[in-house]
């Protein structure tokens, strides 16, 4: 369901849209892309950040298991 909403932007902020929008383009529509793309990055990035926490924590143990299992490898000749 669409909401109608009203924003504040500058003149060139607004040429700038327009020009991207295109003559038969609507500004709603690229607003809205826009957006939708960034609050998916930032979905994205908030999930990145809570793996590369949970990496880090379990960093050490993990390091000291691959360690473990390298040192049953056989030498090389």
């Amino acid at each position: 369901m669409k909401e109608k909403t009203s924003i504040t932007l500058s003149s060139e902020v607004l040429a700038k849209i327009d020009r991207l929008a295109g003559g038969k383009g609507s500004r709603s529509a690229l607003i809205e892309s826009i957006l939708r793309r960034y609050l998916l990055e930032r979905a994205r990035a908030a999930i990145n950040a809570r793996d590369l926490e949970k990496i880090n924590r379990a960093a050490e143990q993990l390091n000291a298991e691959a360690a473990d299992a390298v040192a049953y490898q056989p030498a090389e000749e």
